[in-house]
């Protein structure tokens, strides 16, 4: 980027989360992020230019020195924290703010520091040459997390037969953050099972929420970001994507979503290149994640069996760093509250342990390498914190596939591997949303699962006893009561015609 020609007009409203807002450049394939801050406490929250960049720079580092090798090399792009003109950032503060959905504008973007996160747009598949009347086509699922707990910390039954999605569905509905109940279930998405991934991916298409997107060439065509936007009719976004067809493109509206169903599905369980550094020491059983008795889908088809995901999928590695948390917020809590009295005592301790980083090679082998029994040092609690931590970026990280035809006069750049999705199509996938989760959250996380949970029992025994007062008022129709009774005889008789 040239800094002196920074002109606001070349960049438009791309998306936001609840920490920082992206916009992407109109025709060069790059987005910046910038940070967020409260409204009502952006004279508190404003950080002078150091303290802004060293905060973007330890979101690179813990990218690059952290979930890149985690996750593989190839599918984290970790970019580079840039210092931009102050007067740049309040023209395109004023120009993007009529675009921001309604629920995130009680946070203001930050003009003051001049600090950003530069990095490739991944909505574009840049290792393909496709030809002009091919435009690109890019899924973004945050898929959440793909496994039961295993850990013998939980206190609640419930924890270990639905997954934290479904019961969370109930508690955001009940708070108003969304209107409609999604059907998605991760564990279906996670299960490897073609027909249950099948399933989960149909479901987000119709309840997106905020976990599933499509752009084409960059801009979002297909995605419910707050309660006020309206779903979009699936068979209007049919009409849309067909453009993005091969030849030959299906004859309905149903048969061309399926397919794109199909090809998501395809690019999930695409192989990647194999190496990357560190698995959980410790894995769920197969059992203790085999399915959710909250997803929607019949029991046989659940109980019917999972090949697991192959590995070195993209799914695969994303639910290998998952399972790092193997102690499950309720173990971690009590180890913040040890790590906690530590640091009263000996404050200084705090970048020893390396709490708020650097977030470099150490920080990850103190991850990796974690011991797997507690001795009640303060460096096994930390140790498990740090591996909470990393799990918790990536249950909530996001995953894009890029999509794009590929006729017999396209070529495939050799720099990067494009995965076969279905046939007629290329893909390439991404992983995103990397931040570093904060150590202060670990107290909110505990509080928040216990709301959760203790909602969800809550409406299942409120729902139980609706329906047993709906039985009592109106009993079904007793099936020939007069004739028979159970535990009295009965006798057949037969009379001639």
């Amino acid at each position: 980027m040239e800094l002196e020609k920074m002109d606001e007009n070349d960049w438009r409203y791309h998306g936001e989360g609840n920490r920082s807002l992206v916009v992407s450049h109109v025709q060069n394939s790059q987005v910046l992020r910038l940070l967020k801050y409260p409204m009502d406490d952006a004279e508190h929250a404003r950080q002078t230019t150091d303290q802004a960049f060293r905060h973007i720079q330890n979101i690179v580092d813990y990218s690059k020195n952290v979930m890149k090798p985690l996750l593989g090399e190839e599918c984290v792009h970790h970019g580079e924290a840039v210092k931009l003109p102050l007067d740049f950032l309040r023209q395109l503060s004023l120009k993007v703010q009529q675009e921001r959905p309604e629920s995130r504008c009680d946070k203001v973007m930050d003009t003051f520091s001049g600090c950003a996160l530069c990095l490739p747009n991944l909505t574009q598949l840049s290792a393909c040459r496709l030809s002009k009347r091919s435009p690109q086509l890019c899924i973004e699922i945050k898929p959440k997390c793909g496994f039961l707990p295993f850990s013998q910390h939980v206190t609640q039954e419930v924890k270990r037969r639905v997954c934290r999605f479904c019961m969370h569905q109930h508690f955001k509905l009940a708070n108003g953050k969304w209107k409609r109940m999604s059907r998605y279930c991760p564990l279906d998405l996670f299960s490897g099972n073609k027909q249950r991934m099948y399933f989960a991916i149909k479901h987000l298409l119709e309840e997106p929420q905020n976990n599933f997107k499509i752009f084409t060439s960059g801009e979002l065509i297909y995605g419910c970001e707050d309660d006020r936007a309206k779903q979009q009719d699936l068979c209007e976004l049919a009409q849309r994507l067909r453009p993005h067809f091969p030849s030959g493109q299906p004859p309905s509206n149903k048969a061309l979503l399926s397919e794109l169903i199909q090809a998501i599905v395809g690019a999930l369980l695409g192989t990647l290149e194999p190496g990357h550094a560190g698995e959980p020491q410790r894995r769920a059983p197969a059992e203790s994640r085999a399915y959710c008795q909250g997803s929607p889908l019949h029991p046989e088809l659940l109980r019917n069996g999972s090949p697991g995901l192959p590995k070195h999928c993209i799914l695969y590695r994303i639910l290998q760093t998952q399972m790092l948390d193997s102690l499950d917020i309720e173990g971690v809590y009590p180890l913040y509250r040890r790590v906690e009295q530590h640091l009263e005592e000996i404050p200084k301790d705090r970048g020893r342990l390396q709490i708020d980083g650097p977030y470099n090679e150490k920080f990850l082998e103190k991850v990796v390498n974690c011991p797997s029994e507690d001795d009640g040092s303060v460096e096994y609690a930390v140790g498990k914190i740090h591996q909470y931590r990393v799990a918790m970026t990536a249950k909530d990280c996001s995953v894009l596939i890029a999509l794009a035809p590929c006729g017999q006069d396209d070529t495939l750049e050799p720099s990067l591997e494009i995965q076969p999705s279905k046939p007629g199509f290329t893909s390439s996938v991404s992983i995103l949303d990397l931040d570093p989760k904060p150590y202060e959250n670990i107290a909110h996380q505990y509080k928040l699962d216990s709301k959760i949970v203790s909602y969800y029992l809550w409406k299942m025994q409120t729902e139980k006893e609706q329906h047993q007062q709906q039985q009592q008022q109106h009993p079904p129709p007793a099936l020939a009561s007069h004739l028979y009774r159970e535990g009295q005889d009965c006798t057949l008789v037969f009379q001639p015609v």
